[in-house]
């Protein structure tokens, strides 16, 4: 066994992927769900031929008598995905996901792309490619565990959770050590909202995030997530009430209290909400709607 490997609960095991960064917390969480037959959730990073640091310590986590017999991925950025490929060619289980990379992202960031240029899409994993797709609501079983796919857009457009029983793997669309970043094209904050709003009316115990530990009130976090949000939309007003008008000066004006390093991904929530603002006519941009336009109420 593994000595990075901890049992959450019987039938939920985690390792963590050695891949820690300030967008990734201590690094990606996969999960290992169920015995005998076990579904893998979000394998991870992979830096390329000859790297089978993580591969290898998930292999080492099965138990005698036990087989990886799916692999499931929440969304195909390149700390989730990668790994997917190669321990499906070690196993011989199936990738299962959304769709490729750009499958999922909404009518207006697509509308938007042919008009002018967003930028984004950073950390993407351009090459996954999932053997199975799955809807919304499609179940995948092994023997003693069942996993319900809920497509959940706002991070990335082919996001996915899965729900068994009480517990939700709620991938980077729900963490408890940090806000999720929503970065146009693949993040549409309109989407992330209605996911989290789906998954407060739900009545679970525990959900298992992509990053950091779980969330032990779900209900609670996702609440606050969405009022963040709220609050965050309002400062942004502010800031233009005040005559701030480009992303950077509302960035400035906003984020007071973090380090240089995560401005360039505030600008992209600030984005984010601009563009979500302009859709629903609360303001308007000066020329086309990207990260170099003013925008004014």
């Amino acid at each position: 066994m593994t000595r990075d490997l901890i049992e959450l609960e019987p039938g939920i095991r985690r390792l963590r992927a050695p891949n820690p960064s300030p967008l990734t917390a201590d690094g990606t969480n996969t999960y290992l769900v169920g015995t005998k037959d076990v579904a893998v959730i979000d394998p991870g990073p992979w830096a390329g031929a000859g790297d089978r640091g993580h591969l290898q310590a998930i292999l080492d986590a099965l138990n005698p008598g036990e087989r990886i017999s799916h692999i499931l991925v929440t969304h195909s950025h390149l700390d989730h995905s990668p790994l997917a490929r190669p321990l499906a060619q070690a196993t011989g289980a199936q990738i299962h996901g959304f769709g490729p990379s750009g499958t999922g992202v909404s009518e207006t960031m697509t509308q938007l792309v042919q008009s002018s240029d967003l930028g984004g899409r950073e950390g993407t994993d351009h090459g996954f490619d999932p053997d199975v797709l799955l809807a919304d609501g499609d179940v995948v079983s092994g023997g003693d565990w069942a996993l319900t796919a809920l497509w959940t857009p706002g991070h990335f457009g082919n996001h996915l959770a899965f729900a068994t029983h009480d517990t939700v793997f709620s991938g980077d669309l729900v963490m408890g050590w940090a806000t999720t970043l929503v970065s146009p094209p693949d993040g549409d904050l309109t989407q992330f909202m209605a996911s989290c709003r789906r998954l407060s009316q739900r009545d679970d115990r525990v959900f298992y995030p992509g990053h950091g530990a779980p969330i032990n009130a779900p209900k609670e976090r996702t609440n606050w997530l969405i009022a963040h949000r709220l609050e965050r939309e309002a400062q942004i007003l502010d800031a233009l009430d005040q005559g701030l008008t480009t992303i950077p000066a509302i960035t400035h004006h906003i984020y007071t209290q973090i380090g240089p390093h995560l401005i360039p991904a505030a600008q992209r929530n600030v984005l984010a909400h601009l563009i979500d603002l302009a859709t629903t006519h609360r303001v308007t941009a000066t020329g086309t709607i990207g990260p170099k336009a003013s925008f004014h109420r």
